[in-house]
């Protein structure tokens, strides 16, 4: 326990002390049996690839969760738990967690960021991509 939470504090986990699994989650606490497509197709998405018990991660989710509502039908914002599905986080190369990847609306990975990130520098991102921060009415 010790060990796992030393190296969530610092952001940054090894592979091979990745060895819990992870969910993929509506940030509320629903649980699903699986991970969700990623990216979502057609859609500009950001995936974030981190840990519920991981400090930097447990400090991102109230961000994620107001850009999930936000975003909603424009952009897709995806958390999937790699302590839980440890697969996902050999799938997307994840070195460190938490672990942003923001794909563009044909699916191409276009951004990559390792550490806690700010809502104002994921909505500069999701804004280069082409998603503005207020739906265009």
């Amino acid at each position: 326990m010790y060990r796992k939470l030393l190296h969530c504090v610092s952001g940054i986990f090894l592979l091979a002390i990745l060895t819990f699994g992870g969910i993929p989650a509506s940030f509320a606490g629903t649980e699903s049996d699986a991970v969700p497509p990623v990216p979502t197709p057609g859609m500009v998405t950001m995936v974030d690839l981190g840990a519920k018990e991981c400090v930097p991660c447990k400090m991102m989710a109230p961000i994620l969760v107001e850009l999930e509502k936000e975003y909603q039908g424009r952009a897709s914002i995806i958390f999937i738990d790699v302590w839980k599905y440890r697969e996902q986080a050999q799938r997307f190369g994840i070195r460190g967690i938490p672990t942003q990847i923001f794909y563009d609306q044909e699916g191409r990975e276009v951004g990559r960021h390792m550490g806690f990130l700010d809502r104002k520098s994921i909505v500069g991102a999701l804004s280069k991509l082409g998603v503005p921060e207020t739906p265009v009415k």
